[in-house]
């Protein structure tokens, strides 16, 4: 393959020439834009798995129901692929798989325009596997219908031996699996770990009914004469928030084909959670005053601390507040993918700390998070405060050109 090809088509796809990809089962295509007036039409035709790749490979799935959380999150599991390879399915396409064209005169195999559509399908995968699947030959809602169907055999299978047999036993079998038994203390439910397969197998089961327009608010609390020790105002906010975030998820749980994709909330601390209500509810001052003063904290960090999770969730205020070392090989990517970007031009000059690349003489600088996304973040000159600008890329180089272009001009 042609070495300087692949370089163009890389800074081809950085620099926004491909213009929105189309993926059918087997085939990825798009039109790119290159130095003719007219884009040209570009494919990219993928092998796709045989029948028994697929059966094989889906009951190595339904095997693990860390595998179908995952994949509900549209989020590639690293071991499922060596475990998909164990079971004799080569899930990511190898050396033959790929057969890329072009409408372009170059003779070159791959083009710089299959190229950059090559690249840009990656940063696909990247945000979403079923793109992966598709290519390889079966749709989303196809894969899940079927997972759903051996995750069901499987259930029914294992209360058929809990309960010796005995179908009407379902109801108390599910109740011990549970493991509830009256007694515990509510704290210890909170601290315990939810099921993940217990918590899908509910989401696909469940029965949501009318969902009425709007949140319905909760009682408000009586005042008591005599002291409770409870903060009544902010049990009313926390119960609030939590009629909100529920009907936010019934509402995308109802109007999904797939409710099983319905989101499970992550597990917060109290200040995770804490900023996760500002950011959600910015307007509110006596949310933010509250807040303030239980964490000390002054009405410019949490305005960051708002941003950055506006950015990406838990992990975006993570990246705000604990940097960490990135490894070798880290490094060593981001080194390439950032000299690769600069190649037609005066490199930008970066200052390494930790998981923060910074362009000190433009104010500018990018984290690598540890979901591997990389956050944008902007110097107040005024307070000499960074803060968080833009959303997550995948890429450093989209992440540090979409600072120098709004800072610069494209």
């Amino acid at each position: 393959m042609d070495s300087g090809r692949l370089t163009r088509g890389r800074t081809y796809a950085r620099r926004g020439a491909v213009e929105p990809i189309t993926v059918t089962p087997g085939l990825a295509k798009a039109k790119i834009h290159g130095s003719a007036p007219r884009p040209y039409s570009s494919t990219v035709a993928v092998k796709q798995l045989s029948d028994t790749d697929w059966n094989r490979f889906l009951h190595t799935v339904a095997a693990r129901a860390a595998h179908i959380a995952a994949l509900l999150d549209r989020d590639m599991p690293p071991d499922l692929v060596d475990d998909a390879r164990a079971a004799g399915v080569q899930l990511l396409p190898g050396v033959g798989d790929l057969s890329p064209s072009c409408s372009c005169p170059d003779s070159g195999w791959p083009c710089k325009h299959a190229s950059a559509l090559c690249y840009q399908i990656a940063r696909l995968l990247d945000l979403d596997p079923f793109v992966l699947f598709l290519l390889r030959g079966r749709g989303e809602h196809e894969l899940m219908d079927e997972l759903r169907a051996r995750n069901a055999a499987a259930a029914s299978a294992e209360v058929a031996t809990a309960t010796g047999g005995d179908l009407h036993s379902t109801e108390a079998a599910d109740f011990s699996r549970a493991g509830t038994t009256g007694r515990e203390r509510a704290a210890d439910v909170f601290a315990a770990a939810p099921d993940t397969a217990d918590v899908l197998a509910t989401l696909i089961s469940m029965e949501s009914g009318v969902l009425p327009d709007f949140p319905g608010r909760p009682p408000i609390l009586a005042a008591s004469r005599e002291p409770t020790g409870i903060d009544q105002t902010g049990l009313e906010l926390v119960a609030i928030d939590t009629a909100q975030r529920s009907h936010g998820l019934l509402a995308t749980y109802s109007a999904t084909d797939e409710p099983a994709r319905t989101p499970i909330l992550p597990r917060l601390s109290p200040w995770q959670d804490a900023v996760r209500m500002l950011a959600a509810r910015l307007d509110d001052e006596s949310l933010r005053a509250r807040i303030a003063e239980a964490y000390d904290t002054s009405d410019t960090d949490l305005s960051i601390a708002a941003l950055a999770w506006h950015q990406g969730g838990p992990t975006g205020l993570d990246t705000l507040e604990k940097p960490w070392s990135p490894t070798a090989t880290q490094k060593s990517r981001t080194h390439k993918a950032l000299e690769d970007y600069a190649e037609d031009g005066t490199p930008t000059r970066l200052r390494l700390w930790r998981n923060r690349w910074t362009a000190d003489a433009k104010g500018v600088q990018i984290r690598l998070g540890t979901d591997n996304r990389w956050y944008p973040y902007r110097r107040d000159p005024e307070n000499n405060r960074w803060w968080p600008e833009g959303p997550a890329e995948t890429d450093p180089a989209a992440a540090l050109a979409a600072l120098l272009a709004a800072e610069y001009g494209p």
